[in-house]
């Protein structure tokens, strides 16, 4: 997959994606999006927060359908991957490591030495794209995630470093 920069579009044979800076505007369609991919997915109020921070928000847009976005957040040199989406209908076809690469690209020329995340445990598919991306887990964190009302799963702590120094 090719890496885009803000603002430019890659045409492949099915649409024409463009890589764009989310706003707060944007949010209803993101949660509708977030309600077909998870099964706890984030809010409204997850998101305005998210913007009201000064979180770094992008998003790849088909149209007026949103293909994947991503939300981070820097403290100091790294760089914390907060939300990850792809929308059903275009995941498995690369768009989650175009947003990665988009995120790595943006936190290099932000001077951070490092990315880091966290990942449900369950989420096999989700783990081998981080792993083959560069990532490395680095810890667990017990009881992280809602699985349903009354049980919670892991979350892996993954970390990837962005500069031979690390």
């Amino acid at each position: 997959m090719t890496a885009l920069t803000l603002g430019q579009t890659l045409e492949t044979e099915q649409l024409t994606v463009a890589l764009t800076t989310l706003t707060e505007a944007d949010v209803e369609a993101l949660v509708a999006v977030e309600k077909l991919a998870y099964s706890h997915p984030w809010s409204l109020g997850n998101f305005r927060d998210a913007f009201k921070a000064g979180n770094l928000a992008q998003g790849l847009k088909a149209g007026d359908q949103w293909v994947g976005y991503f939300v981070a957040m820097q403290v100091l040199d790294e760089v914390h991957l907060l939300n990850i989406t792809v929308a059903p209908t275009f995941q498995r076809q690369g768009w989650a490591r175009c947003l990665l690469q988009s995120l790595s690209l943006w936190s290099q020329a932000h001077q951070a030495s490092s990315l880091w995340l966290e990942v449900r445990e369950s989420n096999a598919r989700a783990l081998k794209l981080y792993q083959a991306f560069g990532f490395e887990q680095v810890g667990l964190r017990k009881d992280y995630y809602p699985v349903g009302r009354s049980s919670r799963e892991a979350a892996v702590v993954m970390r990837m470093a962005l500069n031979s120094t690390q």
